[in-house]
């Protein structure tokens, strides 16, 4: 009986999941005759699979693949397979997109720290060229979150994910009309979709990009939602707020700047070019030619000051190097997930078959066999009121063990993700490696999570640090 399995995408095969969400799941893939790399968006075709859902699939592969902006994701291209085919392979669309082999930007930011002004600076002045570029195609993205934001292989930030995004100017005519569906993650929505009335899609985003500017000086959302439901919102609408921290540490241009784009009443909000030539974005940037190294070592400071960086990639002088990939293959000089950003960043982790490529920080080494970790993280995890559930077992008995989690986070925002713990050894000793993979939530959200569950009881004995 043949193995049902995933088709090759233009040349490209799916090698590892690498993330994901409740409707997708995202692939590494390799082209392994050009030398090259990718990332595959599967959507999976079921006999529920709805009309209406694939015209929304279409929709967002449609508004994606006419983005070409250095600052944009780059949509490759796609291949469907039908239902009918499903004695083949897996049936789905299947979007082939750039590989962002940086990461998540939010991934490298410490809760409740956040970025230097400079690095802030730095991405925030991407992402609004990116926007820029993105309104000015008729264009509204309606889901900017910090999970959206990914670097590539030279640190230059990307937005992603166009699900919700929605055509708001008409190309023949230039005019605008505005939209009424309601949609996005509630810390990062306008006030203004909390009403039944149409909304226009630029204030929108605008509003989202403030949002965006304030978590990456801050290391956190600033409410739950844009409502006097949340205390913090409340707060923000009587001034009161901008005594407590962090808005207590914001420069006076800083201040400026992120309160003209969380202006409430959305006619009086900043336009983006209100926020372009706003004294904050105007300056010089102090990182624009420094290089990778710089620019990865100021990104990553604060996990470093605070000991994450430490946790995730202490050095292990005797451990196998090889320089093969999670796969067994050689690592491809060419392949672009190998650079010296993501080299600096410390993307590549000793694992038992060698050193292999990991997009995510949320991970640590144990001293304890994966057989008798995974049991104690799960103890751990569930006395944190997390959701587990543990993947069936594999038939391979090298393979990593992997168990299911889900929550909510602080800002009540629902979180998804896996725990892989695999076989380590270590001085003669066999140990853990344990991976932590976010597929939905906030990335530092997703973080916090990831420390306090090696500052529980049951694990930091046995974590292995820098």
């Amino acid at each position: 009986m043949s193995t049902v399995k995933y088709p090759k995408v233009v040349g490209y095969q799916l090698v590892q999941q690498i993330g994901g969400g409740g409707f997708s799941r995202v692939f590494r893939a390799v082209n392994f005759d050009e030398h090259r790399v990718a990332a595959c968006k599967y959507i999976a075709f079921t006999d529920q699979s709805t009309d209406a859902e694939r015209k929304t699939i279409e929709k967002e592969m449609r508004i994606h693949s006419a983005l070409k902006h250095k600052n944009v994701l780059e949509f490759m291209n796609a291949v469907v397979v039908e239902l009918k085919h499903a004695h083949l392979y897996c049936p789905g669309i299947y979007m082939l997109m750039e590989l962002a082999a940086g990461g998540d930007l939010f991934d490298k930011i410490a809760p409740d720290v956040g970025l230097r002004d400079d690095v802030a600076h730095y991405y925030f002045n991407q992402l609004i060229a990116g926007m820029d570029y993105i309104h000015s195609q008729g264009v509204c993205h309606r889901d900017l979150k910090p999970e959206n934001l990914l670097l590539d292989v030279a640190g230059t930030l990307k937005i992603s994910d166009f699900g919700l995004s929605a055509v708001f100017k008409l190309k023949e005519s230039g005019r605008t009309r505005p939209l009424t569906e309601r949609c996005g993650s509630l810390p990062y929505v306008a006030p203004e979709l909390n009403s039944d009335e149409p909304y226009f899609a630029e204030p929108i985003d605008v509003w989202g990009i403030g949002v965006i500017l304030f978590t990456m000086l801050a290391g956190n959302t600033p409410w739950d939602e844009p409502t006097k439901h949340s205390p913090e919102f409340s707060r923000y609408l009587s001034g009161a707020i901008f005594d407590e921290p962090p808005w207590n540490r914001f420069d006076a241009n800083a201040l400026s700047i992120i309160c003209g784009m969380l202006t409430v009443d959305p006619r009086d909000r900043f336009t983006l070019a209100d926020v372009f030539q706003h004294p904050w974005c105007m300056r010089p940037s102090q990182l624009e030619n420094q290089g990778v190294t710089t620019l990865a070592d100021k990104l990553t400071e604060s996990l470093r000051m605070n000991g994450d960086l430490g946790l995730a990639a202490p050095k292990f002088p005797d451990a196998n190097t090889e320089d093969v990939d999670e796969d067994g293959d050689q690592m491809m000089a060419s392949a672009s997930h190998s650079s010296q950003f993501t080299q600096s960043l410390m993307l590549f982790s000793q694992t038992q078959s060698g050193n292999r490529y990991t997009p995510h920080l949320t991970r640590f080494y144990a001293a304890l066999g994966h057989t008798l970790l995974m049991p104690l993280i799960q103890e751990s995890l569930e006395a944190l009121n997390v959701r587990c559930k543990p993947a069936p077992p594999s038939q391979d008995p090298g393979a990593p063990l992997r168990l299911r989690i889900g929550g909510l986070d602080k800002r009540k925002t629902m979180f998804k993700g896996w725990v892989e713990v695999e076989k380590f050894t270590y001085r003669g000793s066999v140990g853990s490696f344990c991976v932590m993979q976010r597929d939905v939530g906030n990335p530092i959200s997703w973080r916090q999570l990831w420390k306090a569950l090696i500052c529980s009881p049951n694990i930091d004995p046995h974590v292995l640090r820098k």
